[in-house]
């Protein structure tokens, strides 16, 4: 069973960093950010972790994950959306108390899908991978990311409609704001790997690769418990970004998934577009797509909007969702099934 939350306006966004805080110098950023959301009638509060940055970290591990374990626990936090992502996340994870959480969105990407992954697998709480606190924080909000609202928003039993953005930022220019943070740049396509058009359904589960093939053989990495006791056998729809990756270290992270057995009853994978999959000799991403479409027999469908290049859709971990491309545009409705 999947339980999904419901953010109201007037809910208490917690601001806390299980991976990196933001430097003294982008503080004003992420004021910004917390105006903003104020502004559009949310609480907001910023725990110490959110201000501070040293050593590739927030805090340190026991630090990070007791103000997290403290709003996990908070029955008044309506969601917690980190500032952003970083590198060392899964340093907290042995010290999360999983039997203690209680319901509330976690919204974010990057490292922080690490946490999104673990919490959703091991306690069946819906956890959405999408944009992160700071970059909300624009006078403006381009549709694809305004969507994070609005599938939030949406109750058990009920259904939300996204689609493949129109364009998206090829690089950013943090000296050259916008009113909607990012610079769309580019007409956005979605791809196959057959070349024509796909519908494929499943239940999502997913992340940023760099970092949640960690948790293969771990005790928060138990994708087959999951699919057998949350979802009642039901087919997994992956979706993974790449964010530093070259395309040989790509596909040793998607064979020792398949090794673990992730993919064994899979009915597809999404790829978000990544500015690395830095080929490898001649061995591009789209090799690597092509031998996992062959390899597992499924669709594999690319260059969605999810992670580092945005904007971005917002996925839910543990919906059951339906992906169609035709013509280089997409449309993904999520069902929030129990």
């Amino acid at each position: 069973m999947i339980i999904y939350p419901v953010l109201t306006k007037g809910d208490t966004i917690a601001v806390t960093a299980p991976s990196s805080g933001v430097d003294k110098g982008l503080h004003p950023i992420l004021k910004e950010a917390v105006a903003r959301f104020e502004q559009n009638g949310y609480r907001v509060t910023c725990g110490n972790t959110a201000w501070t940055q040293d050593k590739a970290k927030s805090a340190p591990a026991k630090k990070r994950a007791k103000e997290l374990n403290e709003v996990l626990k908070d029955e008044t936090t309506g969601a917690i959306i980190p500032p952003w992502g970083g590198e060392l996340l899964i340093e907290i994870l042995e010290h999360l108390q999983f039997d203690r959480v209680k319901e509330k969105w976690i919204l974010g990407y990057s490292d922080t899908s690490l946490l999104l992954l673990a919490i959703t697998v091991n306690t069946g709480l819906a956890t959405a991978h999408g944009t992160n606190f700071v970059d909300l924080r624009g006078e403006e909000t381009d549709k694809t990311t305004a969507m994070w609202e609005r599938v939030l928003q949406t109750a058990t039993g009920e259904s939300v409609v996204q689609y493949s953005s129109d364009f998206y930022q090829t690089q950013w220019q943090f000296d050259n704001p916008t009113p909607w943070v990012f610079h769309l740049d580019e007409k956005t396509e979605w791809k196959t790997v057959s070349g024509s058009k796909e519908k494929v359904e499943g239940r999502l589960l997913g992340g940023c690769i760099d970092v949640i093939h960690h948790l293969v053989g771990t005790p928060f990495g138990d994708v087959k418990a999951f699919q057998a006791e949350r979802i009642n056998g039901e087919p997994i729809l992956w979706y993974f970004e790449n964010c530093d990756l070259s395309t040989t270290d790509l596909k040793r992270c998607l064979v020792q998934m398949k090794m673990a057995g992730w993919f064994d009853h899979c009915s597809g994978i999404l790829f978000g577009r990544s500015a690395s999959n830095t080929p490898v000799e001649n061995y591009t991403a789209e090799d690597v797509y092509k031998e996992m479409a062959h390899e597992l027999g499924v669709p594999v469908i690319y260059d969605v909007d999810c992670g580092h290049v945005p904007p971005q859709v917002t996925l839910v971990n543990g919906a059951y969702a339906t992906v169609s491309v035709d013509k280089g545009k997409g449309t993904i409705e999520q069902f929030f099934k129990a």
